[in-house]
């Protein structure tokens, strides 16, 4: 197979579809056995009536987590979170493990404080308290992602990813009428807005590690380059425009260099280019195709996508060179791959005869999971806490976002009002 067939085999899913609109909804497809119960009790006092209230943002953030089971507000008992103070008793017989309950205080004109208590009802006790001070109406959807922030790691022990970013190319139109956008929005889908948009293809979104820039394909010259932009002022600039192929940009954890596809050299390779001085180091050589590289937590080694042994499998190269190790062997094709914050785990596109699917598999250990039932799924992002994933999948022709929780129990679409979508990647956090 000649190099243009095989890299437009391994590239193919980002061909299939085109997209575009504002708001990602919600759908949650699965729940998860062994959920945390929680209820969520409604804000008192005033915010202008908003068209979505904090505790609705809250409950929505935690239902779609996977981890949590929210009780529905008509099954609370009567007068269980009295203004005065916690009736234990009142909840005792409804199973409900935790309560969240939270006040809204006018302070000025468009200015509330809002004020919040996460109970457990099970040891009869408060187990944290809080208040935001200078909140606006604007602001009542970024302060419920941060009350479940804090909800979540209270009682899980983990960090929550509600208050961070995902970013993702959409389409619109049709042949020459094609419109593409490079859209940042909110981990739930809302606040989506384009960044950047071409009649040319747009591709391979990935974030800088301090959240603050997006590398990306464009294609907008005729061939491809990859360029830099910063997400909130919109500058941007052209970091690779080389002779043939300049694909996959991948940030190393310090943000120090790009890790870029380039066939300057004839075959695709992977190389490594410091954002300083844009000089480009080559990390492999072999004639078949290497793409779609990802970093290591620890910076000593990348994985990627290559089809060097007949089939599409991921590998491990050091960013000092030398001969790549094969990482994944169970299946005929596996690509794509994102390593998990702590380095564990590993992601990918996996196909073994039925279908394109989202697949998780221990580095140590070499065991791999399938987390997705579908047949074009791709494009696999971690979490930044490591514990849901996001990808593109197919429905009805056209790319939607999906999530799965990183062991498989829980997911959820995100459904995108007639767009059609792919290539997400999951923000860092952003201290």
């Amino acid at each position: 197979m000649s190099g243009v067939l095989r890299i437009g085999a391994l590239l193919l899913l980002w061909l299939l579809g085109s997209s575009a609109h504002a708001v990602l909804e919600i759908d949650i497809t699965e729940g998860i056995e062994g959920a945390l119960p929680i209820a969520i009790a409604a804000f008192t006092g005033e915010a202008d009536n908003d068209s979505e209230t904090i505790e609705e943002v809250v409950r929505n953030d935690l239902r779609r987590s996977g981890f949590f089971d929210v009780l529905e507000s008509r099954y609370f008992p009567q007068g269980g979170n009295g203004a005065s103070a916690m009736n234990y008793a009142a909840w005792r017989e409804t199973g409900i493990e935790s309560l969240l309950t939270g006040e809204i205080i006018r302070t000025g004109e468009d200015q509330y404080r809002i004020e919040f208590r996460l109970f457990d009802l099970v040891r009869q006790r408060r187990l944290s308290g809080h208040a935001i001070s200078s909140v606006s109406r604007q602001d009542v959807r970024k302060v419920g992602h941060k009350i479940s922030d804090i909800v979540y790691e209270t009682l899980t022990g983990v960090r929550g990813a509600f208050s961070t970013q995902i970013a993702y190319i959409s389409t619109t139109g049709e042949a020459a009428n094609r419109k593409f956008e490079l859209r940042v929005a909110d981990a739930d889908g809302h606040h989506a807005r384009t960044i950047f948009s071409s009649s040319n293809q747009l591709m391979s979104p990935a974030w800088s590690p301090d959240g603050k820039r997006l590398a990306y394909v464009s294609f907008e010259k005729g061939n491809s380059a990859i360029y830099v932009q910063d997400v909130k002022e919109g500058r941007r600039f052209m970091v690779s425009a080389q002779p043939g192929i300049n694909s996959a940009p991948a940030w190393s954890p310090d943000g120090r260099y790009l890790a870029l596809t380039l066939s300057i050299d004839g075959s695709a390779d992977i190389y490594l280019m410091d954002t300083r001085t844009r000089r480009l180091k080559r990390l492999t050589r072999d004639m078949s195709i290497d793409t779609e590289p990802c970093w290591m937590p620890d910076s000593k080694a990348l994985l990627f996508t290559s089809d060097r042994s007949n089939e599409t499998q991921v590998y491990r190269v050091s960013v000092r060179g030398g001969r790549a190790k094969r990482v994944t062997f169970e299946g005929r094709y596996n690509a794509a791959p994102d390593v998990s914050p702590d380095g564990r785990h590993i992601t990918f596109v996996h196909n073994n005869g039925n279908g394109f699917r989202i697949a998780v598999m221990n580095l140590r250990t070499g065991d791999m999971r399938v987390l997705t039932p579908g047949r074009l799924d791709e494009g696999p992002s971690y979490a930044p806490n490591g514990k849901m994933i996001i990808y593109a999948a197919s429905e009805r022709r056209r790319g939607v976002l999906a999530a799965v929780s990183a062991n498989g129990r829980a997911g959820q679409k995100l459904h995108t009002a007639g767009q059609d979508v792919r290539a997400p990647a999951w923000s860092p956090f952003r201290d």
